[in-house]
């Protein structure tokens, strides 16, 4: 072999590297062909989200034509259930989320849901799951919310250990997030760059708690925070930190798995650093997968983020051995995710309205009518702004499984801004029972002045509550569901009609 021929083997093989630690996301429900080619060459995975799953049969074929071009390739997505569906956006997710799941404390129950959310990802070919969330909510957070199970260090474990063991027995990997606890902020990493101000005490008590729960459990992967942790390490970000990655996560916690990072298109790093450096500082810190998952995700954004870890490699800033490491990882997952499981069998049918019904909670004033409504009532949603991880275009509300049980039952959607459609809302409702449905009212000053606008009108109205609950329950009957899932909303229709989802009116 002549040294030129060397050097080309070489140069292919490092390249090869990288992109096996590369996890983009692309546009479209089939592969494109630039997706095609970067497997043949090696690409170590993709991120699916919702602009890439029409239903479970498509998503079935676009897993094994991917899998054609690559057998090893890890295919992710974020099915948390609940609030962030990826399977589910269209009508909802049929599953509750975490908060509900933690409502109703019952660890069978969160594992079993977790079962079932991994045998519906395995039968369609998902090898990476990127839940469950384990932050431990302790803050007034715009990104956490209904996606932690609370703000109980123990009780955020036990289900976080309890959701990685079921997904897990259906054969899809689990990914616990946001480490080392994004619930202590009150910034969104997906707008700017969250500092968690907690002292190393209080992290290790409470943040770092279900981590250390989750890696006992055996969770193949843990997903790092866009989180400044000053505590920890004052000068980088814990997606970008050898303290925090390597000393802590792999030194102090003893954890094995795959390290991933949260998207690197996320303004909190890339605006700071930039996606090539954001990368390479991220493997150096100890992370094995960069995902870019935005749908700005091009050929040549996988290639520059290639180039990078390259160059890198060759000026010395990243360890080839690193990289290497962090490649075998990558397949080692998915070498682990193709034996077979039994755990993957068929769904369990209604285990997902099942538990969000255990999670409802009715509050009642000494002054408020009977429950269930009488009539068909008429429902005004207020559609407050979630988070960038929340799909925009998932469904939530009350007022459609309550038409399903309740003929005749009528509705409207207001969004920031059309408050002033409140009075005319009222007077529609004349002589009817009144429900408004919101999503987190104690966050949304907006939310909160219009169910006071309500009240003060119709003070006999029921108030839904489908986000995280603030300290009062306003309404002659107040019903929080800890959600706004499809099945949340069922739940709630089930309490406000006083029939089961299925019987006929």
């Amino acid at each position: 072999m002549t040294i030129e021929t060397a050097r080309d083997v070489a140069s292919a093989d490092l390249a090869r590297l990288a992109d096996c630690v590369l996890q983009p996301g692309f546009i479209g429900t089939t592969p494109p062909d630039w997706i095609r080619r970067r497997l043949g060459l090696g690409l170590g995975g993709v991120t699916l989200f919702a602009r890439n799953i029409t239903g479970p049969d498509q998503l079935a074929r676009l897993t094994a034509a991917l899998r054609a071009e690559n057998p090893e390739i890890v295919i992710a997505t974020d099915e948390e259930a609940g609030d962030v569906t990826r399977l589910e956006v269209a009508a909802g997710s049929s599953r509750p989320g975490s908060l509900a799941l933690g409502a109703v404390d019952d660890p069978g129950l969160t594992e079993a849901v977790a079962r079932d959310v991994g045998g519906a990802l395995a039968r369609a070919g998902i090898t990476l799951n990127y839940a469950p969330v384990a932050d431990v909510n302790y803050a007034d957070n715009p990104v956490v919310g209904t996606r932690a199970f609370g703000g109980d260090p123990w009780l955020v474990a036990r289900h976080t250990r309890a959701w990685v063991t079921g997904l897990q027995e259906a054969g899809v990997a689990a990914c616990a997030k946001h480490f080392p606890g994004h619930g202590g902020t009150t910034v969104d990493s997906h707008d700017d760059l969250p500092a968690v101000t907690a002292s190393a005490g209080e992290l290790a008590r409470v943040a770092l708690s279900p981590f250390r729960t989750a890696i006992r459990a055996g969770v193949r992967s843990i997903m790092t925070g866009h989180l400044l942790v000053p505590a920890l390490d004052p000068h980088w970000p814990a997606t970008m930190s050898t303290r925090i990655l390597t000393d802590l996560l792999r030194g102090e916690l003893g954890f094995e798995g795959l390290i991933v990072t949260d998207g690197i298109e996320m303004p909190s790093l890339s605006l700071r650093y930039g996606l090539g450096m954001t990368a390479v500082r991220a493997l150096a810190a100890g992370a094995d997968v960069i995902c870019v998952g935005g749908e700005n995700t091009s050929p040549g954004l996988v290639d520059m983020l290639r180039n990078a870890i390259v160059g890198a490699v060759r000026e010395g800033t990243l360890p080839e051995e690193r990289l290497a490491e962090a490649a075998a990882r990558v397949r080692a997952l998915a070498a682990w995710a193709a034996v077979p499981r039994q755990g993957c069998g068929g769904a369990e049918p209604g285990i997902g309205v099942a538990a969000a019904r255990r999670a409802v909670r009715v509050t009642s004033k000494e002054h408020a009518g009977p429950l269930p409504l009488a009539v068909p009532p008429h429902v005004i949603e207020l559609n407050s702004v979630t988070s960038l991880a929340v799909d925009r275009s998932t469904g939530w509300g009350v007022a459609g499984p309550l038409a399903a049980l309740m003929p005749g039952t009528t509705a409207v959607r207001l969004d920031p801004g059309q408050a002033g459609l409140l009075g005319f809302e009222i007077a529609f409702a004349l002589g009817r029972p009144l429900v408004v449905a919101c999503r987190d009212a104690a966050r949304h000053g907006w939310v909160a002045a219009a169910i006071e606008t309500v009240l003060s009108h119709r003070p006999d109205a029921v108030i839904v509550e489908m986000g995280r609950p603030g300290p009062s329950t306003p309404g002659a009957h107040h019903i929080a569901t800890f959600g706004s899932s499809r099945a949340c909303g069922t739940a709630a229709a089930e309490v406000l009609s006083g029939r089961t989802a299925g019987q006929s009116a």
